[in-house]
């Protein structure tokens, strides 16, 4: 970075803390914070009739990343889109069903990729978005970018849709790893296309989900897991050296310690299910970390919410921390809570 480390801390605390600052009181965001248990989110997503009617609107996406930053104040954006923005891109027909999630034409045994015909152009409306918000925020935060990760992108390039246990793609990753090796091997370099659009659109860091790490065996997990991301880490970092990377592999749980040095990320995302404690014992030291407040706990609020704090706080009092959840908000958070989450983790009040 051009800027030194003390002027990057009271500038931009979240930014500081991924380049290794570790400040009084950590910054934070939260993973999906622009979504539906914001009333404005679900008037603007009303107004337009779909979600990917509002991804590929860039003024609508600029104003549900703006949001939660209006409302709450947090130290991080994350640019509002969808992780299958990939897939979509590659070449594969994606749609949203009413009430049931993302649907994609699913990539069968007998499918050959040779077919998938991809256009970049769908990438266009998310790297308006980005210019558009990056306009608009306010200099203290820090703008993160997203984009999933290989294994959990297949899975949904594979089944059509998600699924319990990722089972088609697991079967076909055991049963022809070569033609899926393919497979993942295109999807890393539709990433690093991808991300590399969104930083010289404005994002100043990336955050890459692995939502689907933990349904993974050991080995399976280095093959599909940790080398991709590997070659996304390091593909990025030759293009866009300064920009930091945070992974987040939800579910790898004793596989925490394997992905953080496998991978070179600069930040990793640790999940509700890790103890934090044990997390800072078996993590490099000095990596920073983000999370890990269980999204359930914020529901519950109160002591709940007040107990986690403190513990999360605790473990990693003498590292670089991002204070987060450790999976997505759910929409039927209570705005309140997060506004008392907030006011635990910055003034130290509780109830």
């Amino acid at each position: 970075m051009s800027l030194d480390a003390p002027t990057v801390l009271a500038t931009k605390p979240l930014l500081g803390v991924l380049q290794g600052d570790v400040p009084s009181v950590p910054p934070m965001w939260l993973m999906r914070q622009a979504g539906r248990y914001l009333p404005e989110y679900r008037a603007l997503r009303a107004d337009k009739g779909g979600f990917l009617e509002l991804v590929y609107d860039s003024e609508a996406a600029a104003e549900v990343t703006l949001q939660p930053l209006r409302r709450f104040g947090f130290d991080g954006a994350i640019l509002f889109s969808d992780i299958l923005i990939v897939p979509y891109a590659m070449g594969q027909d994606l749609w949203f069903e009413a009430g049931e999630g993302p649907r994609l034409a699913p990539i069968l045994a007998e499918t050959d990729l040779g077919t998938l015909k991809p256009d970049f152009s769908r990438f266009e409306a998310v790297y308006e978005t980005v210019r558009q918000v990056k306009a608009a925020l306010d200099p203290s935060v820090t703008f993160l970018g997203f984009a999933g990760s290989p294994w959990t992108i297949s899975t949904y390039m594979v089944a059509g849709q998600g699924s319990k246990d990722q089972g088609a793609a697991r079967r076909l990753a055991y049963g022809d790893p070569a033609r899926f090796g393919a497979l993942i091997d295109t999807i890393v370099d539709a990433t690093v296309t991808y991300l590399s659009g969104q930083i010289e659109a404005g994002v100043e860091a990336v955050q890459l989900f692995d939502s689907w790490a933990g349904s993974l065996a050991p080995l399976q997990f280095d093959r599909w897991v940790i080398q991709p991301n590997a070659a996304i880490v390091r593909k990025l970092k030759a293009l866009h050296p300064t920009i930091p990377i945070i992974g987040f592999p939800k579910g790898a749980g004793a596989k925490l310690a394997d992905y953080a040095a496998g991978t070179g990320v600069d930040a990793i995302g640790v999940d509700e299910t890790v103890d934090p404690h044990w997390a800072n014992r078996v993590l490099p030291q000095g990596l920073p970390v983000q999370g890990n407040l269980d999204p359930l706990a914020l529901i519950a609020g109160g002591q709940a919410v007040e107990q986690a704090v403190d513990n999360i706080r605790a473990a990693f009092a003498d590292r670089p921390h991002i204070m987060n959840l450790g999976h997505g908000i759910l929409p039927d958070t209570p705005i309140a809570h997060v506004e008392a989450l907030i006011a635990c983790v910055r003034n130290g009040k509780h109830v």
